[in-house]
Protein backbone atom coordinates (compact mmCIF):
# COMPACT_ATOMS: atom_id res chain seq x y z
CA UNK A 1 0.00 0.00 0.00
CA UNK A 2 1.24 3.44 -0.92
CA UNK A 3 -1.83 5.50 -0.05
CA UNK A 4 -5.33 5.06 1.30
CA UNK A 5 -8.55 7.04 1.23
CA UNK A 6 -10.88 6.32 4.14
CA UNK A 7 -14.52 7.30 3.62
CA UNK A 8 -17.34 7.38 6.15
CA UNK A 9 -20.66 5.84 5.14
CA UNK A 10 -23.69 8.00 4.43
CA UNK A 11 -26.44 8.65 6.94
CA UNK A 12 -28.29 5.48 7.99
CA UNK A 13 -31.91 5.04 9.03
CA UNK A 14 -30.73 4.28 12.56
CA UNK A 15 -28.55 7.40 12.76
CA UNK A 16 -31.38 9.56 11.41
CA UNK A 17 -33.48 8.30 14.32
CA UNK A 18 -30.69 9.23 16.77
CA UNK A 19 -29.96 5.61 17.70
CA UNK A 20 -26.74 3.60 17.87
CA UNK A 21 -26.01 0.11 16.62
CA UNK A 22 -28.09 -1.99 14.31
CA UNK A 23 -27.57 -2.71 10.65
CA UNK A 24 -29.92 -0.32 8.89
CA UNK A 25 -29.56 0.86 5.33
CA UNK A 26 -29.00 4.39 4.09
CA UNK A 27 -31.57 7.16 4.14
CA UNK A 28 -32.26 9.16 0.97
CA UNK A 29 -29.86 11.79 2.32
CA UNK A 30 -27.31 9.04 3.03
CA UNK A 31 -27.52 7.87 -0.58
CA UNK A 32 -26.97 11.46 -1.76
CA UNK A 33 -23.95 11.75 0.56
CA UNK A 34 -22.49 8.53 -0.85
CA UNK A 35 -23.05 9.66 -4.43
CA UNK A 36 -21.37 12.99 -3.63
CA UNK A 37 -18.43 11.15 -2.07
CA UNK A 38 -18.18 9.12 -5.29
CA UNK A 39 -18.09 12.35 -7.32
CA UNK A 40 -15.38 13.77 -5.07
CA UNK A 41 -13.29 10.61 -5.50
CA UNK A 42 -14.05 10.06 -9.19
CA UNK A 43 -10.57 11.11 -10.32
CA UNK A 44 -8.82 8.84 -7.83
CA UNK A 45 -7.78 5.40 -9.09
CA UNK A 46 -8.22 2.55 -6.61
CA UNK A 47 -6.87 -0.97 -6.83
CA UNK A 48 -9.08 -2.34 -4.04
CA UNK A 49 -11.93 -1.28 -1.75
CA UNK A 50 -12.09 -2.66 1.80
CA UNK A 51 -15.25 -2.24 3.82
CA UNK A 52 -16.82 -2.99 7.16
CA UNK A 53 -19.52 -5.67 7.05
CA UNK A 54 -22.32 -3.17 7.87
CA UNK A 55 -25.16 -2.75 5.39
CA UNK A 56 -24.87 1.08 5.40
CA UNK A 57 -21.18 0.75 4.55
CA UNK A 58 -21.80 -1.78 1.77
CA UNK A 59 -24.43 0.51 0.22
CA UNK A 60 -22.10 3.50 0.47
CA UNK A 61 -19.21 1.64 -1.17
CA UNK A 62 -21.48 0.56 -4.02
CA UNK A 63 -22.58 4.15 -4.65
CA UNK A 64 -19.07 5.61 -4.29
CA UNK A 65 -17.72 3.10 -6.81
CA UNK A 66 -20.76 3.04 -9.12
CA UNK A 67 -19.60 2.33 -12.68
CA UNK A 68 -16.04 1.55 -11.61
CA UNK A 69 -14.43 -1.88 -11.75
CA UNK A 70 -12.81 -1.96 -8.30
CA UNK A 71 -12.79 -5.24 -6.37
CA UNK A 72 -14.31 -5.08 -2.88
CA UNK A 73 -13.59 -7.17 0.18
CA UNK A 74 -14.97 -7.06 3.71
CA UNK A 75 -12.49 -6.61 6.55
CA UNK A 76 -14.32 -7.49 9.76
CA UNK A 77 -11.88 -5.54 11.94
CA UNK A 78 -13.35 -2.36 10.36
CA UNK A 79 -16.75 -3.07 11.95
CA UNK A 80 -18.46 -0.43 14.06
CA UNK A 81 -18.16 -0.33 17.84
CA UNK A 82 -20.05 -3.10 19.61
CA UNK A 83 -22.42 -0.97 21.70
CA UNK A 84 -23.73 -3.84 23.86
CA UNK A 85 -26.77 -2.86 25.94
CA UNK A 86 -26.79 0.57 24.26
CA UNK A 87 -27.54 -0.92 20.84
CA UNK A 88 -30.82 0.48 19.57
CA UNK A 89 -30.86 3.18 22.24
CA UNK A 90 -30.39 6.95 21.85
CA UNK A 91 -26.92 8.09 20.80
CA UNK A 92 -26.96 10.66 23.61
CA UNK A 93 -27.18 7.88 26.22
CA UNK A 94 -24.10 6.14 24.83
CA UNK A 95 -22.22 9.45 24.49
CA UNK A 96 -22.91 10.23 28.17
CA UNK A 97 -21.79 6.73 29.21
CA UNK A 98 -18.53 6.72 27.21
CA UNK A 99 -17.58 10.21 28.43
CA UNK A 100 -18.03 9.19 32.07
CA UNK A 101 -16.22 5.84 31.94
CA UNK A 102 -12.63 4.78 31.58
CA UNK A 103 -11.72 3.96 27.97
CA UNK A 104 -10.80 0.40 29.00
CA UNK A 105 -14.30 -0.20 30.41
CA UNK A 106 -16.90 -1.84 28.17
CA UNK A 107 -20.66 -1.41 28.45
CA UNK A 108 -22.46 -4.66 29.33
CA UNK A 109 -22.27 -6.95 26.30
CA UNK A 110 -20.22 -4.38 24.39
CA UNK A 111 -16.70 -3.38 23.52
CA UNK A 112 -14.44 -0.89 25.28
CA UNK A 113 -12.96 1.99 23.33
CA UNK A 114 -9.50 0.50 23.91
CA UNK A 115 -10.61 -2.83 22.42
CA UNK A 116 -12.24 -1.03 19.49
CA UNK A 117 -9.08 0.94 18.73
CA UNK A 118 -6.89 -2.14 19.07
CA UNK A 119 -9.15 -3.86 16.54
CA UNK A 120 -8.86 -0.85 14.24
CA UNK A 121 -5.06 -1.01 14.60
CA UNK A 122 -5.21 -4.61 13.35
CA UNK A 123 -7.28 -3.41 10.39
CA UNK A 124 -4.86 -0.57 9.63
CA UNK A 125 -1.92 -2.99 9.84
CA UNK A 126 -3.74 -5.26 7.38
CA UNK A 127 -4.03 -2.28 5.02
CA UNK A 128 -0.31 -1.60 5.31
CA UNK A 129 0.41 -5.22 4.40
CA UNK A 130 -1.68 -5.14 1.21
CA UNK A 131 0.19 -5.52 -2.09
CA UNK A 132 -2.22 -3.16 -3.86
CA UNK A 133 -0.92 0.39 -4.21
CA UNK A 134 -4.06 2.55 -3.87
CA UNK A 135 -6.75 1.56 -1.38
CA UNK A 136 -10.21 2.83 -0.64
CA UNK A 137 -11.68 2.03 2.78
CA UNK A 138 -15.38 2.61 3.43
CA UNK A 139 -16.25 2.29 7.09
CA UNK A 140 -17.45 4.24 10.13
CA UNK A 141 -16.75 7.68 11.59
CA UNK A 142 -14.54 6.37 14.39
CA UNK A 143 -12.43 4.54 11.81
CA UNK A 144 -11.47 7.97 10.45
CA UNK A 145 -11.36 10.04 13.66
CA UNK A 146 -9.17 7.43 15.37
CA UNK A 147 -6.47 8.38 12.88
CA UNK A 148 -6.75 12.13 13.42
CA UNK A 149 -7.77 12.68 17.06
CA UNK A 150 -4.67 12.99 19.24
CA UNK A 151 -5.37 11.72 21.81
CA UNK A 152 -8.49 9.66 21.05
CA UNK A 153 -11.69 11.22 22.35
CA UNK A 154 -14.81 9.69 23.96
CA UNK A 155 -16.86 10.75 20.96
CA UNK A 156 -19.12 8.97 18.52
CA UNK A 157 -20.03 10.17 15.04
CA UNK A 158 -17.65 13.13 15.05
CA UNK A 159 -16.94 12.85 11.32
CA UNK A 160 -19.45 14.06 8.70
CA UNK A 161 -21.27 11.43 6.66
CA UNK A 162 -19.64 10.78 3.30
CA UNK A 163 -16.44 12.60 4.26
CA UNK A 164 -13.04 11.17 3.47
CA UNK A 165 -9.49 11.22 4.76
CA UNK A 166 -6.45 10.66 2.55
CA UNK A 167 -3.25 9.25 4.04
CA UNK A 168 0.10 8.17 2.69
CA UNK A 169 1.70 4.99 3.92
CA UNK A 170 3.96 6.97 6.25
CA UNK A 171 1.03 8.97 7.66
CA UNK A 172 -0.92 5.78 8.34
CA UNK A 173 2.09 4.12 9.99
CA UNK A 174 2.58 7.18 12.23
CA UNK A 175 -1.11 7.28 13.22
CA UNK A 176 -1.16 3.55 14.00
CA UNK A 177 1.96 3.82 16.17
CA UNK A 178 0.33 6.72 18.07
CA UNK A 179 -2.89 4.72 18.60
CA UNK A 180 -0.99 1.66 19.78
CA UNK A 181 0.90 3.79 22.33
CA UNK A 182 -2.40 5.27 23.55
CA UNK A 183 -3.89 1.79 23.95
CA UNK A 184 -1.03 0.88 26.29
CA UNK A 185 -1.93 3.77 28.66
CA UNK A 186 -5.42 4.93 27.69
CA UNK A 187 -6.90 8.08 29.18
CA UNK A 188 -9.45 10.65 28.08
Amino acid sequence: MDDVVLCRHGESETAAAGLVGGDAGLTALGREQAIEAGRALAGRPFDLCLTSPARRVQETAGLVLDGRDVPQIVLSDLADIEFGTFSGKPLQEYRAWIASHDPAEAPPGGESRVDTLRRFCRAYQALLERAETRLLVVAHGLTLSALTDDPPQPSVAGVPYGSSLELTRTELETAVARLERWCEAPAW
